[in-house]
């Protein structure tokens, strides 16, 4: 598919976040000379008008959809309304007027939390119906399944070429750091190192840790999108993982010792664990599009540390 964007109008939405900045290289890499990013102070995606303006004036033969209303745990409790309007509103929106405009195609990008809540492990695309999700982060969970029932019913009804892909948690380079918002690798990361810079002896972690979960590094991701966007042209949702799991225990352990925290490390049972366990069945991704995640765990902690130090 050398060249397939080559010449192709690409609207990236949330092309300025995390994986945004990964999707966007990954264009640039590809000779994509015209990549269009609706930042959000130009553009209200989730008001129709917002949306139909961004369309007139950018003109896009593909979208790819990555801007979502995110958080941990803690933000997906106190927002679960605002999560649910906002995600939904901008994903359906963009999907009907991008079917009134006959776009090429349309990447909608979904979440794990889609996922029934004892989803048998590991996860596979099949068993996307079977329960409700976690309910701390149901409400986001089910605003991107509903773009999967879109995506599924304009394809039968209008021959729309849209796909939807299932990224597992990401991390690396660039991730939010916010203690407000962060996931749950930044907001680990964020502690030891502040810990260790603030001569604190302890850190505290929400839950048991008993709780699993499956990372990719950014960079790994935005290729599965690319390959997604430029080999699959199918209607069944497909994961983007990297295939392994990690109890949120080991997880702490092994950021202390690649951050150098010695203290003590305090849980708090009172917390929430979220979902009870989280990996994905990623067969699926390298047979339609030959997508395999690269980055060794380690190795892309590392990079996330390096880059949260020198920044603070």
């Amino acid at each position: 598919m050398a060249g397939f964007f080559e010449d192709k109008r690409v609207v990236v939405t949330g092309g300025a976040g995390f994986l945004g900045q990964y999707v966007l290289d990954g264009l640039k890499r590809r000779a994509c000379k015209n990549i269009l990013v609706p930042k959000i102070e130009d553009y209200d995606l989730i008001k129709l008008e917002e949306v139909k303006r961004m369309y007139d004036d950018m003109k896009p033969d593909i979208v790819i959809h990555l801007a979502a209303v995110v958080g941990g745990i803690g933000a997906n409790r106190e927002h679960p309304g605002k999560f649910f309007y906002e995600n939904l509103m901008m994903g359906v929106q963009l999907i009907e007027e991008g079917r009134l405009r006959d776009i090429e195609k349309f990447v909608a990008i979904g979440t794990i939390c889609a996922y029934p809540k004892f989803t048998p492990v590991p996860f596979k695309e099949e068993d996307l119906w079977a329960g409700y999700p976690e309910e701390t982060n149901a409400p986001y969970g089910l605003a991107k399944k509903m773009l999967l029932v879109q995506s599924q019913s304009y394809r039968q009804e209008y021959n729309f070429n849209s796909i939807f892909l299932l990224p597992v948690n990401l991390y690396g380079p660039g991730d939010n750091f916010n203690p407000e918002s962060s996931h749950v690798i930044p907001a680990l990361i964020k502690k030891c190192v502040d810990a260790q810079r603030e001569g604190t002896n302890y850190i505290e972690c929400w839950g048991t840790g008993s709780a699993s979960r499956e990372f990719i590094y950014a960079e790994d991701a935005a290729k599965g999108i690319l390959l997604a966007t430029e080999h699959y042209n199918g209607s069944e949702p497909v994961n983007i993982g990297a295939g392994f799991e990690i109890t949120i225990k080991e997880l702490v352990r092994k950021i202390a010792e690649l951050t150098g925290f010695k203290g003590e490390i305090r849980w708090d049972s009172s917390k929430p664990d979220g979902q009870p366990r989280r990996c994905l069945d990623t067969t699926k991704a390298k047979e339609l599009f030959g997508f395999e995640a690269k980055t060794d765990f380690d190795t892309g902690l590392k990079a996330a540390i390096d880059w949260y130090r020198k920044r603070i």
